[in-house]
This record gives C-alpha cells, sequence and structure tokens, in this order.
C-alpha cells in the first residue's frame, strides 16, 4: 500500500503496516524518535495500522501537540502511583491541559493527600518512567469493561462508559496499560512511559465530579510534564513569576476588584479599578469614533421568546440565567424573562426600530453591554471566568459586498489598539462551522469565504481552527501574547446570515426591493473585565504612566504640609494628573514604601525644601530621583509618556 508524506511524497508500505513501520521506513533516527502517528489530521497511536493512500505525518517530540500527548502519559503514571500509594482510590479523569496535566481521584476513606504527599507521589511516578513500561492498547467489549470497573469498584469509570454508550451507542471501548495500571481511555499514548523526561506535580485543589456542585468532590492533582529538565525548570520559573503577577492578588492589593461570596463570580470594582476600566473604555471609544460606530445601550433583561427567535435559547441555555416578577411566580401563563448572556438581540431590535436604505450601510452599532452567564464555581478564576461582565461589543449590518471592507477595517482597529497596550504580537485564527449549528453548507461556505478573503487581502497569517465557530458563523479570533508568553484570546469578528433572518430585518436597496442584511459580530477586546485581569498580569500591576489609575502619590513630610500637598493635588487635577495625598500621620519613609507597594508610577515628597523651592521632589519608579519639579513640570512629563 501508498501513503502520502506531509511533503507529498509517497511511502510504500505493506499491507497492514502501523505508523511504528512508516517510521522505520523512513529512517532509524524517525523511528527512534517517534512518539505517535498523524494520521488525515487525527492523532493515533503508533500501532495504529495504516489504510491506503491516507496522508500521514510522524509526530516527534518537536511536533505540535506533543507536549499534550506525553502529558497524558504522565496522568496515567501519576494514576498508577497513586492507585499503588493509596490502595482502594476510585480514579475517575486526567487529561492534558494547558501546561499541564490533572487527574481527578476519590480517596479511601480516612485518607488525606495534602501538598506535603505530591513529593512521595512523584517518587512513585519516577520509578515507572525509569522501568520505560509500554501504553498497550485493548479494544473489549462494552459488557466486559463495565464487569471489570464494577468488580475493582470504579464507578466513576463505570459511569463514563455508560454515558458512551446512551450518547454515542459504543460496542467496545479502548483500555490502556502501563506497568500495573489499566485505565478507560480514548488514547492516543506514546509507546512507553520512557518518552516523560521530566515530570512536577504542582498542586492539588477540589473539584466535583463532572463540575456539577451536586455531585462527589473529588481530589484533583495537578502536574506537567516536560521532554527535557531544562524545559520543566524554565517553566517552573514561569510560573513563580506568574504567581507575582496574579491578578487575584494583584487586584485587591492595589484596591481594584475584589468578589464576595454574596455573589460569586461577579466582580465588585473599587475606586482605582473603575478608573482602569473608564481608561480602558476611552480607548475603545477612540476607535469607535474613528471608523464611524455609533452608540446604542438595550434592556439587561428581554422576554424569553426572543431568545427563542435567536437561537440562543436552543444553543445557550445551559448558561443563561433566568427570571420572572415574584407576583407571577405561580402564573404558568405568565411570560418569562432572561437575563441577557449576549448582547446581539438587542441590537436587532434597534435595527429594527424603523427603516432603512441601502444608502444607510453600512450601520455599525456599538454598545458596552453588561451580559450575565452561569459558570459552575468549580471553573470561575478571578476575571477570567466572570458569571458577569462588559462587552466592548458591535453589531455591523451591511451588504454582502460591503462585508469584506469592514472586515479588514475591524482587523486594522484591534492591531492599533492591542498595539496602545503593549500588546504587538497578534495571532490570527479562523474558526470554521462547528457541529452545533444553523444555517446551509452553501451560506457558511460563502462567509467563511468572505473571512479569508479579508485576511488575505491583509497578508496576514491564520491558522484554521475547524469546528469553533459560532453557532450561527464562522469567527475570526485574535490571540494576544503577554509578557510571559502566554497567548490570550481577545476579540473576535463573526459574521452571521441568520440572525437577520430570524429577526426578518431588512434594508431598501438601489431597486427599492426589500433585501437581508449581513450581520457582523464584533468585539476589539471581547470583556473588559477579563481585558483588565490579563492587562494587570501582563504589567504586574505596574502600568505605563498613562494607564494607571493614580499616577502621582503626594506625600506631605509632616502635617504641617498637608495643606501645600493638596494644594498640589488641585494644581495636578486641573492639569488632568491623576493624582492623591497621603495624609496619615506616617514617616515619609513609610509613605514612599506603601506608595512603592501600590505600584505608584511617581512619587511627589512635599516638605520645607520643596516648599522654598516652589514644587515637589519627585521620585519616578522607572527613572529614580528627579530633583524638584513643578506641577505643570509634572504634568508635562506624565503628557509625554502617554
Amino acid at each position: 500500500m501508498t501513503v502520502t508524506l506531509p511533503d507529498g511524497s509517497p511511502l510504500e508500505l505493506e499491507s497492514g503496516a502501523t505508523g511504528a513501520d512508516a517510521a522505520a521506513a523512513i529512517g532509524p533516527g524517525l523511528a527512534k524518535a517517534a512518539l505517535a502517528i498523524r494520521v488525515g489530521g487525527e492523532t493515533r497511536d503508533l500501532g495504529a495500522p495504516l489504510g491506503d493512500g491516507e496522508e500521514i505525518e510522524i509526530v516527534t517530540a518537536k511536533s505540535d501537540g506533543a507536549l499534550d500527548l506525553i502529558r497524558h502519559d504522565a496522568a496515567h503514571v501519576m494514576a498508577t502511583a497513586v492507585c499503588e500509594l493509596y490502595p482502594g482510590t476510585r480514579v475517575s479523569i486526567g487529561p492534558p491541559i494547558d501546561g499541564g496535566f490533572y487527574y481527578d481521584f476519590e480517596f479511601p476513606e480516612g485518607v488525606t493527600v495534602s501538598d506535603a504527599d505530591l513529593e512521595a507521589i512523584e517518587k512513585r511516578m519516577a520509578e515507572h518512567i525509569a522501568a520505560d513500561e509500554e501504553f498497550e492498547r485493548t479494544d473489549i467489549p462494552v459488557a466486559e469493561a463495565l464487569e471489570r470497573f464494577r468488580e475493582e469498584g470504579q464507578p466513576y469509570k463505570v459511569e463514563l462508559i455508560e454515558d458512551l454508550v446512551a450518547n454515542e451507542r459504543v460496542e467496545t471501548v479502548s483500555l490502556y496499560r502501563n506497568g500495573p495500571f489499566t485505565d478507560l481511555c480514548r488514547g492516543p499514548h506514546a509507546p512507553s512511559t520512557g518518552r516523560i523526561k521530566a515530570v512536577k506535580l504542582n498542586s492539588l485543589a477540589g473539584a466535583y465530579w463532572r463540575g456539577d456542585e451536586t455531585r462527589q468532590m473529588l481530589t484533583r492533582i495537578y502536574g506537567t510534564a516536560f521532554f527535557s529538565k531544562q524545559d520543566l525548570a524554565e517553566h517552573i520559573e514561569r510560573i513563580e513569576q506568574a504567581k507575582a503577577r496574579d491578578h487575584r492578588r494583584l487586584g485587591p492589593q492595589l484596591d481594584l476588584f475584589m468578589f464576595r461570596d454574596e455573589s460569586p463570580g461577579m466582580p465588585f470594582w473599587l475606586p482605582q479599578g473603575t478608573v482602569l476600566l473608564d481608561l480602558i473604555e476611552a480607548e475603545v471609544r477612540k476607535q469607535l469614533d474613528k471608523h464611524g460606530y455609533v452608540r446604542v445601550d438595550t434592556p439587561q433583561i428581554l422576554d424569553e421568546e426572543l431568545w427563542h427567535r435567536s437561537g440562543h435559547y436552543d444553543n445557550y441555555r445551559e448558561n443563561m440565567f433566568f427570571t420572572q416578577p415574584a407576583e407571577r411566580a405561580r402564573d404558568e401563563h405568565a411570560r418569562r424573562f432572561a437575563v441577557r448572556p449576549m448582547n446581539c438581540p438587542g441590537a436587532c431590535l434597534v435595527f429594527d426600530n424603523g427603516r432603512h436604505s441601502y444608502r444607510e450601510l453600512p450601520l455599525r452599532l456599538a454598545e458596552f453591554g453588561r451580559v450575565s452567564r452561569y459558570e459552575r464555581e468549580g471553573v470561575l478564576h478571578g476575571l477570567l471566568r466572570v458569571r458577569a461582565f462588559t462587552q466592548d461589543d458591535a453589531h455591523v449590518y451591511c451588504t454582502r459586498e460591503q462585508a469584506p471592507d469592514e472586515v479588514i477595517a475591524i482587523v486594522e482597529a484591534i492591531d492599533e489598539l492591542y498595539s496602545r497596550f503593549g500588546f504587538d504580537q497578534v495571532d490570527v485564527e479562523l474558526s470554521t462551522r462547528p457541529e452545533k449549528s444553523i444555517g446551509s453548507d452553501e451560506e457558511w461556505e460563502e462567509a467563511e469565504a468572505m473571512l479569508r478573503s479579508a485576511l488575505e487581502r491583509l497578508g496576514r497569517e491564520y491558522r484554521v481552527n475547524p469546528g469553533d465557530g459560532a453557532f450561527y458563523g464562522p469567527k475570526i479570533d485574535f490571540h494576544v501574547t503577554d509578557a510571559l508568553g502566554r497567548s490570550w484570546q481577545l476579540g473576535t469578528c463573526q459574521l452571521d446570515f441568520f440572525m437577520p433572518e430570524r429577526f426578518d430585518l431588512t434594508y431598501q436597496g438601489a431597486d427599492n426591493q426589500d433585501h437581508r442584511p449581513l450581520m457582523i459580530h464584533r468585539a476589539l477586546l471581547g470583556s473588559m473585565e477579563r481585558f483588565a485581569g490579563i492587562l494587570i498580569e501582563h504589567y504586574g500591576g505596574r502600568f505605563p504612566d498613562w494607564l494607571a489609575p493614580t499616577q502621582a502619590a503626594i506625600l506631605p513630610v509632616a502635617d504641617r504640609h498637608a495643606e501645600a500637598a493638596e494644594a498640589m493635588l488641585a494644581e495636578l487635577a486641573a492639569l488632568g494628573v491623576r493624582a492623591r495625598v497621603d495624609a496619615r500621620s506616617e514617616s515619609v519613609g513609610k509613605k514612599i514604601r506603601d506608595a512603592e507597594l501600590s505600584k505608584v508610577p511617581y512619587m511627589l515628597v512635599v516638605g520645607d525644601r520643596e516648599l522654598d523651592a516652589g514644587g515637589a521632589a519627585v521620585r519616578s519608579h522607572e527613572d529614580g530621583d528627579l530633583g524638584v519639579l513643578d506641577a505643570g513640570a509634572i504634568a508635562a512629563r506624565l503628557s509625554s509618556a502617554g
């Protein structure tokens, strides 16, 4: 049989040959380095048989996805070690995740595992890795698998198999064995445990089975794995840096935001944080003005019928909050309402408010829209995963001919905005039709072609993310890289033929006939709150001068200097400088230290000598002591920085 290699060249193999055979046929070096094989984009075990005419790629440590492969291996090795050290442990799932892996366990009654036990688990893992135990796959009938896991006292595996039968009608399942441990797993895996060259267990956490607060609380152990000890050491260093920059720690410390149990997943913005949000919004507004957007403001609570009409109810109801007046709670015929998870239906109602001519298009409606989405408590994560947030949303209604130019303008606005905030590396991803979607194949193909055309006209490189589009249309997502090298998805640009049809939106064309507009959903930053969290971590809380909520702390040396400090505050405020006075009866040294901890860019000391000189002694975090400057010079310096 013949298979095709990535460069298009054919490779002749014996009938029934496996991925390992293909690697060996190419060369002994590749055979030794091979971890798995990719067939038509799907990663499989090296031992999987190949078919005639298939396109293949040998996966090595240098391949995309290779780290996920060995991290999945490491999760199995960790489960092996845990089950040996704590007999009777019930195992659930152990996937690779961004930056590592985890496995969730239910330990026997009376057994408590803490961070102090991770070293022992890690040591046992090292023994299994050194033994270079083979990962062996076996496919067995469902009935046999159910019997096996019931006998072993593994109810989570039984539940997973039963769900596979109910949802996917499977008749067989695959098991993987490494050493003494056998797990239910789809695979794939590397040939053996020895391919894991460095492993580290990081932490423990509680996790509900399947993220459901009504189910069993399990113990989740997090870890990571790499192909070299040096890569692991660099990763650990990045983790330490990330801890120091964690927005969940810096937010309260810098008086930016807080969370309370009374409203899980919904941030309370404090004075400094509110200023930060205002500054972010001001930059977005500049782009709105530059590109011809008009602003609207639509209700947060809308009739449930609207969400049926838009398609969100069928595709998104698990993440929606529903409500109705208390006086009608027992009336089964009363209108039900939903708190909006998205702003687009409201924008459609605004467009539908009057007749539109083709001369008005494109019509660009922008809204800083507050939305609410239900997320399980187990996945909430500071500002990065919340239940209530504000989108810098916009909806563009245009003709199909206008769409590519509108997409190009959106991409250009995003590039300019991200650069303003210090993100110069922007990666672009084109997401295509998901399994759960609405509309015809022809409409999806046309929409995807429009997005491709716009990106190609801009000369932008992009990668395709198959099946990750919105349910109503394909999209372009924009990713930035922060100071720690982490990638964050921010803005999005989505084409939608279907919402205008569902809301019967029309415009009058040059032929005096009604036509259906195309709708573009776009957000430059996505969630304002999430972007604020990313900014905090990107800068470690020490924002550029123009973005710092407080730009200068005025520090009177003694109580008798308080009046002069207040006078300087008024002068600076009149010049557009955001400053505050530290009037506490503390030493100036302590005030300076506290201002440093607050990450204020400039400290202005006001004492007798400074008063005589007509200014304040200025200390900059960036440049150190700058001498005595008056309010005008301080404002000029800040103005030049922003």
